[in-house]
């Protein structure tokens, strides 16, 4: 594996009247059910940061590690990037209250929800950022309770060198089958490793296709059975596990996105210049190739572009 993410091929282009007025690069892989490359654009073997993409791999090493929780939406929100919605803050303020625990505990910074209906509601109440809408907060939670659970000091939980995210970085490396390139500081304080696209998606299978009730498929199965907890009522992931029976999905920043169908295959991909956008009509044409039908990829094969409040074009494929 190379240390050096080379970048990606043209994967969709932007349609405006008629006229390709930008292109979106960036490397996508896709694999059958046997781990096997069906298909693939750009570099899927060198390393990128999957950013939240990476939540379900630790979430399941909080699992291994002693994280005991008896409700599945629990382990859900601990896998989730959610949207700030009363029914997220609810559910992890209520995590870390059976710790003793309050928000002041966590390490992840104040932000306002990242849904933008959650975040209206939130300023019109006179309110502003806390940690515990920032959209990791059930990730810090969980981390916090892990801590607990298996003895180690909460103290710098967040810190690579910490007993925990040692614990985790080895998780990730065993379900990736490939040694972390780098370790990062993500947006919320904690760290992100380094893997490639291909050990992503070979990550996801094991998860969806473990036996029930080990640790990773309790992760996959909480995920798949609570996707509102995971991303919130609109996020794609969400829609995608509504959508699509069975799917695993999980969206990571800067254009990042991974997506399993036990028995089918996965699929994984990064936009190069982070572009949402782009993300889900790539994502739907991988999928096809997977022969993945389902009216919810059809509304996600072309995101429309608007003029004077009415479409005039869209972001496509091209891949």
């Amino acid at each position: 594996m190379s240390k050096t993410y080379e970048g990606g091929e043209p994967l969709a282009e932007v349609v405006r009247s008629g006229f390709v007025e930008g292109v979106h690069r960036g490397s996508v892989v896709v694999l059958d059910a046997a781990q096997a490359t069906v298909a693939g654009a750009g570099d899927g073997v060198s390393p990128i940061f999957p950013r939240s993409a990476s939540k379900p791999l630790q979430a399941l090493g909080m699992l291994r590690a002693g994280l005991a929780v008896t409700d599945p939406a629990d382990v859900a929100v601990v896998s989730a990037s959610h949207a700030g919605e009363e029914f997220h803050l609810a559910r992890v303020a209520a995590l870390l209250g059976s710790a003793g625990l309050d928000p002041g505990a966590l390490h992840c910074p104040p932000d306002l929800p990242f849904g933008e209906a959650a975040r209206e509601a939130v300023l019109r109440a006179g309110g502003g950022p806390s940690r515990l809408a920032m959209n990791c907060s059930g990730k810090h939670a969980g981390m916090l309770l892990t801590c607990l659970a298996a003895g180690w000091p909460v103290d710098g939980y967040w810190r690579p060198e910490h007993p925990l995210q040692q614990r985790l970085t080895a998780t990730i490396e065993e379900f990736t089958g490939e040694p972390a390139a780098a370790v990062g500081v993500d947006g919320c304080g904690a760290p992100v490793l380094a893997v490639s696209l291909t050990g992503l998606a070979r990550a996801y299978l094991r998860l969806v296709a473990a036996e029930p009730g080990s640790p990773e498929r309790t992760v996959a199965d909480a995920m798949r059975a609570y996707p509102e907890v995971v991303g919130g009522t609109v996020a794609d992931d969400t829609r995608l596990m509504r959508g699509v029976p069975g799917m695993l999905a999980k969206i990571g920043a800067e254009g990042v996105i991974a997506a399993a169908l036990p028995g089918v295959g996965a699929v994984t991909l990064k936009i190069d210049d982070g572009a949402t956008r782009a993300r889900m009509p790539v994502l739907v044409s991988a999928l096809r190739r997977l022969g993945v039908r389902a009216p919810v990829l059809t509304e996600y094969a072309e995101v429309p572009l608007l003029g004077g409040a009415l479409p005039v074009g869209g972001v496509r494929p091209v891949w």
